[in-house]
């Protein structure tokens, strides 16, 4: 019964996860490492699948080695979280107030991108399919 609740619980961590890339102010990383800790206490076979991964699997692996995340990536993820704050503020949103309130934390999430987040360098990052050696 527990092996079916954390693959059920994998599988919408997943789903939230991706929905996140896409949806200002909610994470994607924190729920790609919950749907990998849950696979892995659950099923070897769906684990190994989402490290493979060929969208998810290589930000799950850098993460955890603690290689960082390339500038390529950052930028894309500061370009994606900008074009969805201005769909949001210009598109969706009619008070000004809260657009305030949404473009202070964007500018809190690209800081947190650009300062806090590890950038990879091409010495630290292993070369394609050597992740795991």
């Amino acid at each position: 019964m527990r092996k079916i609740l954390y693959i059920t619980l994998g599988i919408l961590s997943i789903i939230l996860g991706i929905i996140g890339i896409f949806v200002p102010g909610l994470p994607t990383t924190p729920f790609l490492l919950l749907s990998s800790w849950l696979f892995y206490k659950s099923s070897q076979k769906l684990h190994d699948r989402l490290h493979r991964s060929r969208w998810l699997g290589k930000y799950i692996r850098h993460y955890e080695s603690k290689q960082g995340v390339s500038i390529t990536s950052k930028v894309i993820s500061i370009l994606c979280m900008w074009i969805m704050i201005n769909i949001s503020a210009f598109c969706f949103l009619e008070t000004g107030n809260i657009r305030i309130v949404l473009f202070v934390l964007g500018a809190i999430g690209t800081a947190s991108i650009l300062w806090f987040v590890p950038t990879a360098t091409s010495k630290t990052s292993p070369p394609p399919g050597k992740e795991h050696q």
